[in-house]
């Protein structure tokens, strides 16, 4: 049995948001290219979930894949401290 992890437990697991833009050759004018953004969580640099999902593509769809672009982004960080320009009351 496979017990699915939230969101958040895969982020303490160093998991980050990771957005691909996949360029594809479309499949009836393969001399365009259409673009793709996929979204998920994943573990940078090796990202296996965005692998199984290129390797789903590669052996399911028609458009012949030509790059994917890949950034990501911790979404748990450290807190950070600023300096307030002003201080206002209200009466």
């Amino acid at each position: 049995m496979i017990i699915s992890q939230s969101p958040l437990s895969r982020q303490l697991q160093d998991y980050r948001l990771t957005t691909a833009e996949i360029l594809y050759h479309m499949p009836d004018h393969p001399g365009l290219l259409q673009t793709y953004v996929w979204q998920e969580l994943d573990l940078a640099p090796r990202y296996p979930v965005l692998r199984k999902f290129l390797d789903f593509w590669s052996r399911n769809l028609d458009g012949k894949l030509h790059s994917v672009r890949v950034a990501n982004l911790d979404l748990i960080s450290p807190g950070s401290l600023r300096h307030v320009d002003a201080l206002m009351t209200l009466q």
